[in-house]
């Protein structure tokens, strides 16, 4: 359940920041079977679910953050992928290519024994390599207390649901669904987690940013007066994990390996990309839009089947509650084209850009899991980020949809929603077909 990486960086850009944080590996003690929250420095032991170029760098992460940690069992739908991020992390030259400015900056400690220390806590053995659509609840069973989900997000509501049920902390990925059935699924969920103390972070990572984080604080205390207008860009270059489609795959691992293309398991890029900036504005408002008029379309992208049916523009005017206007704009244009990500903030008494304010800190990537850890041992407050990456998304959801039905649609209307883009079974030769580009008016919101 992971892109193939051949044509276009992952989030994490294949490791790119994956050894900032410092870890040794030494000290381990005994692990304790189950480990609950504040029980002490007990090995974690982690599982992770999808592994391309998200699951490799999340994988890394987690163990650059903290030495207590040890990968133990991988999931995935394809063995390539499996195989290929396993390798990945037990390759030294793979792992001290990744970022050696980052180890003086915050660890002090010299590239090669960080990245060793990595290496040696990959204890990932052939009996605990699993592969097909339920290796998510293999790698459940495993004896982990931890478990990574990194799948396309049209995976997310039910492996969030299964790992929360088998009583797992849990690290995912955004978004958390593609549609509003799958989005109140993983709600359900998240109260489920909190109820039982299941530490949840998500990968929203300028939550975990020192420069947000400090900035976002100041704007509350009134640094550039009351928020007047939000607006929130994602400029970026088109997302294809494959070039062609092998005459060996039929249709559901067609879309699985070019996930990307198709709105029920990639959500299209204002829910899988663009949530990263809504959520930003999300966070500093303290509360979701309650209502969003939208547009988009295909400008560039082919009408051909390696293209799936998914916008590649979209614009959006989300209304707070307290009249706030946030304004959209996310793309997916070619290269050549103009490429930019941020977010800009106008109060009455000044503007932001949401880090103005704020110092440099560690690596997000690596400092959203230290919060992981640090929230299952107790050494902080009990952390369950599920409600915020949840509502999100379905402000993302809300928005696509608005640009493909052209009407407005309000929280209410979308929280209501029955629409639910799922497929009812998984085989890999499912035949599968794909639903029309969307065309406002033609298009039915349900």
């Amino acid at each position: 359940m992971s892109p193939d990486g051949s044509k276009t960086c992952t989030r994490r850009s294949f490791l790119r920041k994956s050894i900032a944080g410092g870890a040794a590996a030494a000290g381990f003690t005994i692990i304790k079977p189950e480990l609950l929250r504040g029980a002490g420095k007990e090995r974690l032991r982690c599982g992770l679910v999808g592994c391309g170029g998200r699951g490799t760098g999340a994988a890394v992460d987690l163990l650059t953050a903290d030495r207590n940690v040890e990968l133990v069992s991988m999931g995935d739908i394809f063995e390539d992928k499996l195989q290929k991020s396993l390798a990945s992390l037990l390759d030294p030259k793979f792992l001290m290519e990744a970022s050696p400015k980052h180890v003086a900056e915050f660890s002090g400690q010299p590239l090669e024994e960080l990245a060793d220390s990595v290496r040696r806590r990959v204890t990932v053995g052939p009996d605990q390599c699993f592969i097909g659509f339920d290796a998510y609840r293999k790698v459940l069973a495993s004896g982990i207390d931890v478990v990574l989900l990194c799948t396309p997000p049209g995976h997310r509501p039910e492996q969030f649901e299964a790992a929360v049920n088998a009583g797992k902390h849990i690290f995912t990925e955004k978004p958390i669904a593609t549609d509003p059935v799958g989005a109140r699924r993983f709600m359900a969920a998240v109260k489920k987690a909190e109820a039982s103390k299941l530490t949840v972070v998500a990968g929203l990572q300028r939550r975990s940013q020192k420069e947000y984080i400090e900035t976002v604080q100041k704007i509350r205390d009134g640094a550039i007066g009351d928020v007047l207008e939000l607006s929130a860009s994602y400029l970026s270059g088109p997302v294809l994990h494959v070039d062609h489609r092998d005459t060996a795959w039929g249709d559901m691992e067609w879309q699985h390996r070019n996930w990307y293309s198709f709105v029920w398991i990639c959500g299209d890029q204002m829910v899988e990309q663009h949530v990263h900036t809504i959520d930003f504005c999300n966070w500093l408002m303290s509360t979701h839009p309650i209502s969003v008029i939208a547009s988009g379309g295909v400008a560039w992208r082919p009408r051909e089947e390696l293209y799936g049916n998914i916008y590649d523009h979209m614009t959006a005017d989300f209304v707070y509650p307290n009249g706030v206007h946030l304004s959209s704009t996310c793309r997916q244009y070619p290269k050549g084209c103009y490429r930019k990500v941020w977010n800009a903030i106008v109060g009455s008494k000044g503007r932001s850009d949401g880090t103005d304010m704020g110092s440099k800190g560690l690596d997000p990537y690596v400092q959203e899991h230290r919060r992981l850890v640090n929230s299952i041992r107790g050494d902080s407050a009990y952390t369950n980020d599920g409600m915020a990456v949840a509502e999100s998304t379905i402000t993302c959801i809300m928005g696509r949809e608005a640009a493909y039905s052209g009407m407005e649609i309000t929280w209410d209307m979308i929280m209501a929603s029955n629409q639910d883009l799922q497929p009812k079974s998984f085989e890999y030769k499912l035949a599968m077909s794909v639903p029309p580009l969307a065309v406002p008016a033609q298009y039915k919101f349900v």
